[in-house]
C-alpha cells in the first residue's frame, strides 16, 4: 500500500526554516547569558554583616550591642547565611531559565508567524507568475492565451527578472503563433483559386462532344484528386479559424445539430452501407452553430468513412452534470490504445499517412480545436471489438 505523500510549500519551509534559526539563535543567547551571569555574578556573590558602631550607640543599648557581636561571630550563624546565599543563587539560576525559556517560546512564535507573512508577501510575485502560466496553459484558445502578460511591477530583483523573461518569452511565441495562422489562411485562399480553375477546366474538356472515353475517365481521376484538395484546403482553413476563441455565441441545441448533420450523409451512408443511428436528447450549449455542426459532420462522417459495409454509427446527444455531451461510436477496424492520441494529430490516420481514399486526415483535429475554442474536451477510446467512440463535452 502506498502512503500519501505530503509536500510543504516554499511558504512554509521558508518560515519553518526562518522558525528554526531564530529559535537557534535565541537558545544560543539564553546560555551564553546564563553562563555569563553565573560566572561574572553569582559565583562572586558575597555578604556583609552591619555591626553597630559603639561611638553611634545611643545611651542604653549598650546589651544588644554585644549581643550582635557575639551573634556574628557564631560559626552557625555565618553557616545559614552561606547556605540562603547559596539558595539564592539556584533560585536566580532557575528564575532566568524559567522565565528566558518563557519568552524565548514567545518571541520564537511571534518571529515565525512575521515569518510566514514575510514569505507570502516575498513570494506573492511567485504566486502572480504560476497562476498567469496556468491560466496560459489551461485557456480554450491558444492566441488569447499568448496575449496575456505577468507585467510584473516593483524592485529590479531577480523574480522581476524571471517575469520579464517569461513575458519576452510569450511574446515571441504569440507573435510566431500568429504568423503561422497568417500563413495557413492566405496560403489557403491563395490555393483556392488555382484549384478552382483546374475544376472548371477539367469539367469543360470532360464535357465536350468530341470527348473520349479515356478522356472523361482522366477527367473523373482529376476531379476526385482535385475534390480532395479542396477539402484539404477547407480543412485547413477551418483549422486556423477554430484554434481562435469564439468571440459571438448563441444558444445551441447538439440535439438539432445531429439530426440535421445525420439528415445530410443519409445517401452517403447508404452508399457506403453504414446505418447511421441518432439519440438526440436535448443538450443546451452556447457557441458556434456552424463550427459545432462541423463537430457533428466530421465525427460521423468518421465514422461512415472508417467503417465496413454492414456497420454502424451512433450519435447520442445528453446533457450529463450541467453539460452538453455529444457520444459518437461506431463499428470498424481495431484500434490499438496507443494510436488513439494520434489520430488527433493533423494529416494521421490510425498510424498510417492519409491516402486519397480516406479523406485529409484533418477530421479529429479540427473536432478538438474547435470543442478547445468552445471551452470544451474530447475524449476518445477504442471500442471493443472495433472501431472508435469519441465523446465532445461543452459548457452547458
Amino acid at each position: 500500500m502506498r502512503l500519501p505523500s505530503y509536500r510543504l510549500t516554499i511558504r512554509a519551509r521558508l518560515t519553518l526554516v526562518y522558525g528554526v534559526l531564530f529559535l537557534l539563535a535565541g537558545l544560543t543567547l539564553l546560555v551564553v547569558t546564563y553562563f555569563l551571569l553565573d560566572r561574572t555574578v553569582l559565583q562572586n556573590f558575597t555578604y556583609r554583616l552591619a555591626l553597630p558602631d559603639p561611638a553611634l550607640a545611643e545611651p542604653g543599648t549598650q546589651g544588644a550591642r554585644a549581643t550582635r557581636v557575639l551573634i556574628a561571630g557564631d560559626p552557625a550563624v555565618l553557616s545559614e547565611l552561606d547556605k540562603q546565599a547559596a539558595q539564592l543563587r539556584e533560585a536566580t539560576r532557575l528564575q532566568l531559565l524559567q522565565l528566558g525559556a518563557i519568552a524565548l517560546v514567545l518571541v520564537s512564535a511571534i518571529s515565525a508567524g512575521l515569518g510566514w507573512l514575510l514569505a507570502g508577501r516575498l513570494l506573492s510575485p511567485l504566486h502572480r507568475i504560476t497562476e498567469t502560466a496556468r491560466r496560459i496553459s489551461t485557456a480554450p484558445a491558444a492566441d488569447r492565451g499568448l496575449h496575456e502578460r505577468i507585467a510584473l511591477t516593483g524592485p529590479h530583483d531577480e523574480i522581476r527578472e524571471l517575469a520579464d523573461t517569461f513575458d519576452a518569452m510569450l511574446a515571441r511565441l504569440d507573435h510566431a503563433f500568429d504568423g503561422q495562422r497568417r500563413f495557413v489562411a492566405n496560403a489557403s485562399h491563395e490555393l483556392r483559386t488555382p484549384l478552382t480553375l483546374n475544376r472548371s477546366l477539367v469539367e469543360l474538356a470532360m464535357h465536350r462532344r468530341t470527348a473520349s472515353d479515356d478522356v472523361k475517365r482522366l477527367g473523373e481521376t482529376l476531379l476526385d484528386i482535385n475534390g480532395r484538395h479542396e477539402r484539404l484546403i477547407d480543412g485547413l482553413l477551418v483549422l486556423a479559424r477554430s484554434e481562435n476563441e469564439v468571440v459571438e455565441r448563441r444558444p445551441v441545441d447538439l440535439a438539432d445539430i445531429v439530426d440535421h448533420v445525420a439528415a445530410q450523409g443519409a445517401a452517403t451512408a447508404a452508399e457506403a452501407g453504414v446505418e447511421v443511428a441518432v439519440e438526440a436528447a436535448p443538450a443546451e450549449t452556447t457557441g458556434d452553430p456552424v463550427l459545432l455542426e462541423r463537430v457533428a459532420q466530421n465525427l460521423i462522417g468518421n465514422g461512415v468513412r472508417h467503417n465496413a459495409p454492414g456497420g454502424w454509427v451512433r450519435a447520442v446527444t445528453r446533457t450529463h452534470g450541467g453539460r452538453a455531451e455529444l457520444e459518437v461510436s461506431n463499428t470498424g477496424p481495431v484500434v490499438a490504445a496507443y494510436e488513439v492520441e494520434a489520430l488527433f494529430e493533423p494529416f494521421r490516420r490510425g498510424s498510417e499517412r492519409t491516402r486519397s481514399d480516406q479523406g485529409v486526415g484533418l477530421g479529429l483535429s479540427i473536432v478538438r480545436a474547435i470543442t478547445r475554442a468552445h471551452g470544451g474536451e474530447v475524449a476518445a477510446r477504442p471500442r471493443e471489438g472495433g472501431g472508435l467512440i469519441v465523446t465532445v463535452s461543452l459548457p452547458g
